[in-house]
Parts: C-alpha cells; sequence; structure tokens
C-alpha cells in the first residue's frame, strides 16, 4: 500500500476498497460518542466519525469552576504553544500544562476538548478529559490529570474507558496510570 504524508506529518494511506471496510471493524468507534463545539454549536458523533476534528483548538465544553474556599484552583495559563490562554482546574493542572507547553513535541493544547460518552452496561455515562494535545508527528494524545490517592473507583472506570476509547483511534493516553511519554 502506497503511502505519504500530509501537512501536519500524519501518515495517509490509500487501501482497496475492500480492505477500507476492515478497517472500520473496531466496535469502539461506534461505542463512543465526544460532544464538542464546532462553530459555536454543540456537535454530538460517534467516536468513528471524529477522524477529521482539530480537537487541539477545540473551545472548552463545560465551564471552570472556581469555588470560594474549595481545595482546588482553577486558572488561566498563557501558552507559548498556542499563542493563548488555556484553562486549569488545580495546580496539578496547571503543572502538566506547564510540561506540555516546553515539550518541543506539542503543537496545540486544548483543555476539557470534549465530552465521551459510553454505555457502561448499565447506565449511560460520560467524561470530559482535561486536555487534548497535538504532537509534532499529527497523532493526538489525551490527557487526564489526577493525584493517584485521588482516583476513585468511578474515575479510574472513566479513565479506563478513555484507554479504550484512545486505543480506538490511535491516540496516546497520558493519566494518573500512563506516565508522561513524548
Amino acid at each position: 500500500m502506497p503511502s505519504k504524508f500530509d501537512q501536519y506529518g500524519v501518515r495517509v494511506v490509500k487501501v482497496a476498497a475492500g480492505e477500507l471496510a476492515e478497517a472500520y471493524t473496531d466496535p469502539d468507534l461506534a461505542a463512543f460518542e465526544l460532544r464538542f463545539r464546532e462553530d459555536a454549536v454543540q456537535v454530538r458523533r460517534s467516536l468513528g466519525a471524529c477522524w477529521n476534528v482539530r480537537f487541539e483548538y477545540a473551545v472548552p465544553v463545560r465551564p471552570f469552576r472556581w469555588p470560594k474556599g474549595g481545595e482546588s484552583f482553577a486558572g488561566w495559563y498563557f501558552c507559548a504553544t498556542t499563542g493563548g490562554h488555556i484553562g486549569y482546574e488545580s495546580w496539578l493542572e496547571r503543572d502538566r500544562l506547564i510540561l506540555l507547553d516546553a515539550d518541543p513535541q506539542v503543537r496545540g493544547i486544548a483543555s476539557q476538548p470534549f465530552w465521551l460518552h459510553w454505555h457502561d452496561g448499565v447506565r449511560r455515562r460520560r467524561h470530559a478529559p482535561d486536555y487534548f494535545v497535538r504532537l509534532a508527528n499529527g497523532r493526538g494524545r489525551v490527557v487526564d490529570v489526577r493525584a493517584a490517592d485521588r482516583v476513585d473507583d468511578a474515575a479510574a472506570k472513566a479513565f479506563a474507558a478513555t484507554e479504550r476509547a484512545c486505543r480506538a483511534v490511535d491516540w496516546s493516553l497520558t493519566g494518573p496510570e500512563f506516565p508522561i511519554r513524548c
């Protein structure tokens, strides 16, 4: 199969029609849906239909919490990589954001880029990852930030579902169980 690279450094592979059908047989592409903002409109699509969305430019899907007297510390970080402000909800998120901004492989960062929806066999669930990152090689990375001692059962299940979704679309994942890899 001949292949080439597009303007973002992403490999473009041309396949025959029969091979194309086999490429989309991963059931997780349909098991997960993403809800995000596109041109100021809320959009909800299957994970498999979001292959061309540039989530590194996404607007946050929910507001940042500024709890008075709360344990966390929310704010805005001016990111040199994007040339704009990116929100964070804790010191830990801010610190991860600083590391991402300093990483020469990172080309784009967005906070709270989408809601990931799935059914866990009992009921509908959703999770908004902390960040979406676009790397120099064109690959996406989803970043969840949580102190290991604050990962309860519900969070662990959400992170496991996020891992499945990321694997289905070949995004890497960085989170409490997934160390930073560049």
